[in-house]
């Protein structure tokens, strides 16, 4: 396989190449230290506050998409081929503020100003998208923003007021993305790119095939999708992940197919890239993938990648399971499909072998009655300390199949047999999911921790069926 030795990408107007990049080199870190773009800010160093937000833009299909994301846990070597864009680098059309930073001024939406570049760029990627966002569109943007000095009342109205400075179409950013898609494609060479900086190596195969190559060679390895969890390894936990090999760029694994039997989602597609398509399918899914972080976790964070790492309260599995999902593990040339639920073996033990990897999800397209609950402590932007996924088939008066699976529950996301066992035969009645839902103190013996104690988490399970009622009775009552 052809190798480059640098990482190449764009840096607001120029063209960066470096070969001495570590695999634990954050995105920020080189901003602000190597290049002195101070204007992009640490917070919390874990993908929480949005102090750091940037736009990358990248390749997608026939154009350039820009997205807002984390660069305090975002790796430098992840952004070879794209755009990287920060604050510093924001303009209007006659080179003055941008729309955005004008609406800022203008409503005195920034107090001590530290996290205002994060939400300044935030609100400019909306921009991009949605030139005249409403109340909703603002507040998910915002999602992944937290103002310290609490004015998010002037920047909500700032946010509303970018539209009055001019079309996006106008913004210099807007008017060079064809040259700017033009320069990112020359740099697609289709090489295998590995880099290093002392011991610490950084892998970046060239498509699924050459990935399967290099963990064969390095079963030991990191594999790094989005970021969103071995960033904080790293970060927080100040983990040596070296050698990483990195697979959020493989086009091969960012496909999403639908058919009439299934719908087929690559590993490293985001969530961002999938919501659409999860929300067409799965329409009970489109609340539920808005709360999974902000619109920077989003944009980074993989399907693949939330599975793969095997946490007990990943939002994906818990909603995923109880639909039937499979997916496919490779390893060589090789692969087998497992149902997802006998993916997790033990807390931090997955059914993975020495140089394998996910490759995709598959979801049987199915009918029935579907539901899937996240409950946090904030609303947006939170871990779970419950998550639960419910499908349920009724037909003549009674419930013929269940399948119910809950994360946060148990050191695995985890179906709950006793609860459906107890479900399936009985009249669709709300008495029959209340009786049901006592069943899961012989499903599982939650923990207490910092988000939750067991008891508040198995109150709330056991709450979830009542409101399951509440929300699907009649609809279970017409397809009875």
């Amino acid at each position: 396989m052809a190798q480059r030795g640098e990482i190449r990408f764009l840096l607001n107007d120029g063209a960066v190449a470096l070969d001495a990049v570590a695999a634990e080199d954050t995105l920020l870190d080189f901003l602000r230290i190597a290049r002195r773009l101070t204007g992009t800010k640490e917070g919390c160093a874990e993908g929480d506050c949005g102090a750091c937000t940037v736009l990358v833009g990248r390749l997608a299909g026939d154009g350039l998409r820009y997205e807002p994301v984390n660069a305090c846990i975002r790796f430098l070597a992840s952004v070879d081929r794209c755009h990287v864009v920060t604050v510093e680098h924001l303009r209007g059309a006659d080179g003055g503020l941008h729309p955005v930073q004008q609406a800022m001024v203008d409503h005195h939406a920034s107090q001590c100003g530290f996290c205002t570049p994060g939400i300044v760029m935030a609100l400019a990627a909306l921009r991009m998208d949605n030139p005249e966002p409403d109340a909703a569109a603002i507040d998910t943007a915002l999602q992944g923003n937290l103002c310290r000095c609490t004015g998010y009342a002037p920047i909500l109205r700032a946010a509303r007021a970018m539209a009055d400075h001019g079309s996006p179409g106008a913004d210099p950013l807007h008017l060079r993305r064809a040259e700017t898609a033009a320069r990112l494609r020359a740099m697609a060479d289709g090489r295998r790119v590995a880099v290093a900086r002392g011991a610490s190596q950084a892998i970046l195969p060239a498509d699924a095939d050459d990935l399967a190559a290099v963990l064969a060679a390095h079963p030991e390895a990191t594999i790094v999708a989005g970021a969103t969890d071995v960033g904080l390894w790293v970060t927080k936990g100040l983990r040596q992940i070296a050698p990483a090999v990195f697979i959020g760029h493989l086009d091969d694994l960012r496909r999403i197919e639908r058919d009439a039997d299934w719908l087929r989602i690559g590993a490293s597609v985001t969530y961002a890239e999938a919501g659409a398509a999860m929300a067409e399918t799965f329409p009970h899914l489109r609340r539920y993938w808005d709360r999974i972080g902000g619109p920077q976790v989003r944009a980074m964070g993989t399907l693949g990648g939330n599975i793969a790492n095997g946490s007990p309260i990943g939002d994906i599995p818990p909603a995923l399971i109880p639909l039937g999902a499979e997916i496919v593990l490779r390893a060589g040339d090789g692969r087998r499909v497992l149902p997802l639920e006998e993916f997790f073996i033990a807390y931090g033990k997955q059914d993975i072998r020495p140089g394998g990897f996910l490759e995709s999800i598959r979801i049987p397209v199915t009918g029935g009655l579907h539901a899937a609950y996240k409950i946090s402590k904030r609303r947006d932007e939170d871990i779970s300390a419950v998550a639960a996924g419910f499908h349920l088939e009724v037909s003549d008066g009674a419930v013929r199949s269940a399948r119910i699976a809950f994360g946060g529950m148990a050191p695995v996301p985890k179906r709950a047999r006793a609860a459906e066992a107890a479900l399936i035969g009985q009249p669709w009645a709300e008495p029959s999911l209340i009786g049901a839902a006592q069943a899961l103190d012989r499903d599982f013996t939650p923990i207490s921790d910092m988000r939750a104690s067991a008891v508040y988490r198995m109150t709330v399970a056991k709450n979830l069926f009542r409101r399951f009622w509440h929300e699907h009775g009649a609809a279970g009552a017409r397809a009875a």
